[in-house]
């Protein structure tokens, strides 16, 4: 047998894995830093509340081997009024660095773009930061599209605090 990989929506089990996943994609982000989410958060937002959807790509070696979890997708719908339809954002993807070069990443994005178009939406959107380079080249690849007419807005901590007191 060959390698396989399957892709199974996460179960709250699993939080403590997305938690690790996050903290190795802020890691290679150089923003490690940044991270707060804890597994309650995350679990409370992701299984009870269901604000976003989870997927883990498993890698399997052989029928002798236990299958890994080498990688995640963190995904949300949003939605388009000038379609008028949702949409899928992909927050986070991420895969093992050992793991690359194996296609997973390419059927993490590709599951999702299945996914939006059985759930009928009219866009799958993401941000790349502007360093990352190989991920660029990568989803241009892929047939992305940079929207480089759109300037990211954020507004967190004391700043939210400010403008929802306004």
């Amino acid at each position: 047998m060959t390698a396989t990989f399957e892709i199974r929506p996460a179960k709250p089990s699993d939080t403590g894995l997305i938690l690790g996943f996050i903290k190795s994609l802020a890691e290679y982000e150089k923003l490690s830093h940044e991270v707060t989410a804890t597994e309650e958060q995350l679990h409370k937002n992701l299984f009870e509340h269901k604000y976003a959807e989870v997927v883990i790509g498993y890698h399997k070696e052989s029928d002798a081997s236990e299958e890994v979890p080498v990688g995640f997708a963190l995904f949300f719908h949003n939605f388009s009024t000038f379609v008028g339809k949702p949409g899928i954002y992909l927050e986070d993807l991420f895969v093992l660095k050992e793991y690359r070069g194996f296609g997973y990443g390419k059927k993490l994005l590709t599951h999702l773009a299945q996914l939006a178009i059985d759930r009928d939406c009219g866009r799958y959107e993401w941000v790349v930061l502007d360093w990352n380079e190989p991920s660029i080249a990568f989803y241009k690849a892929l047939g992305a599209q940079p929207q480089k007419q759109w300037i990211i807005q954020r507004v967190d901590g004391k700043a939210l605090d400010n403008l929802a007191n306004m």
